[in-house]
């Protein structure tokens, strides 16, 4: 189960893996039922990390994996889970990783979908590794009639978790707002992460067009769409809840190999550059922004120079056209002039800071020359779409 067979083979990666991953712990999501859990917990399917593999680690009930893992199935049946989401969403792709399952990973899976309300109360609570779903437990999931859920993801043959091959990605065409996923395991085994690649909805009837709103965030539908690069961390991290737990929680970029010999700076000190790093994102309704903040925690060595915001105003078909172009073909007008950062700090920028005042629906950020940014928040009044000009309304379009 440890081997990890290296291969110099490498795809091109789908494009959804740049969307928020609506189900991790980190945002709330949760499994709530799990027929069978006796090697590993259903819970772990949900961890932020990366999966890991001890190889001298044991339990009481075998060996110990970092993922979901059943017993070798003895009866009828198959194993299976509910997970709720912790952002409601549309949903564009998996990721269903096996890594390190290279000899007990489950052969074939399948995924349904279903947009619940009220919210069901089950819960599952504590270490269950060694335990499996009570009578209790299966009669009040029964009541979901999750078996009848549309089916996102029809039953497909998973990969084992050599490094080559352990992540298993399936494209999605549902249209539909999802708040729980069953993820069915044929007949039984194991799998070490699942990634729910989407992007969240809100209910925006019930906000005030006078109320600030973090218009960025990935709980109001915020989605980074395209970047110059994420060696160290991905800018849709900067959309996260909270404040970053740690650098891996933000954006960061390799170190530019354009740097001059010797840096000088401007009279206000920033410095004199010829090349920056960049990140594109979408907004979760177009809306009117009065306040941003930039946030450097944790980056105390590798935090950018300088830092600046532009915005545009695109309908759908503008958007997928930029996306085409890998957004060469816009025509940005600056948000928040460059601005010097400091490390591990707060930065606040009120509406006297900035020179764009009519609205907006999608920003670039722009670091010179390179480092990391822990977290992005723009503040605004969402504005209604029947505000914008006809061929510039932006809903959200099919990329």
């Amino acid at each position: 189960m440890a081997e990890r067979r290296m291969t110099g083979r490498t795809e091109a990666e789908p494009d959804f893996l740049q969307f928020n991953d609506l189900a991790c712990e980190t945002v709330g999501g949760k499994v709530i039922f799990a027929t069978d859990e006796w090697f590993a917990p259903a819970k772990n399917l949900l961890k932020r990390e990366p999966p890991q593999f001890i190889a001298s680690a044991f339990t009481e009930f075998g060996k110990w994996m970092d993922g979901w893992e059943t017993r070798r199935k003895r009866i009828p049946g198959h194993d299976w889970c509910i997970i709720q989401l912790g952002v409601p969403g549309l949903i564009y792709g998996f990721d269903v990783d096996t890594s390190f399952f290279t000899g007990n990973h489950s052969p074939y899976i399948s995924i349904q979908a279903s947009c619940l309300d009220p919210m069901p109360s089950l819960t599952l609570e504590g270490d269950r590794t060694g335990m499996s779903a009570s009578e209790s437990q299966m009669a009040a999931v029964a009541k979901l009639g999750s078996e009848a859920w549309p089916e996102l993801v029809c039953v497909s043959q998973l990969q084992p978790g050599y490094s080559d091959c352990c992540h298993n990605y399936f494209k999605v065409h549902f249209n539909s707002r999802v708040t729980h996923l069953r993820l069915n395991m044929y007949p039984d085994g194991g799998m070490a992460r699942l990634r729910v690649y989407g992007i969240g909805q809100r209910d925006w009837s019930s906000i005030s067009t006078n109320e600030n709103v973090d218009l960025l965030a990935l709980t109001n539908g915020g989605v980074c769409l395209g970047y110059s690069d994420a060696h160290f961390g991905h800018p849709r991290n900067m959309i996260g809840l909270g404040r970053a737990a740690n650098m891996a929680d933000g954006w960061e970029t390799a170190r530019r190999l354009d740097r001059p010999k010797k840096l000088k700076a401007d009279r206000r000190g920033i410095l004199q550059v010829p090349g920056w790093e960049w990140a594109v994102f979408r907004l979760g309704h177009l809306g009117l922004i009065s306040s941003i903040e930039v946030d450097t925690n944790h980056f105390k060595g590798n935090f950018p120079d300088s830092c600046r915001i532009e915005a545009c105003l695109l309908s759908p078909e503008q958007e997928a056209q930029c996306f085409r172009t890998r957004w060469s073909s816009v025509k940005w007008e600056v948000l928040l002039p460059p601005q010097k950062l400091r490390s591990h700090h707060r930065h606040h920028y009120s509406q006297m800071d900035l020179t764009l005042s009519r609205p907006i629906s999608h920003i670039r950020l722009t670091i010179a020359p390179d480092g990391g940014i822990s977290r992005l928040r723009l503040w605004g009044r969402p504005t209604p779409i029947t505000e914008a000009p006809a061929n510039q309304q932006t809903p959200a379009s099919k990329l």
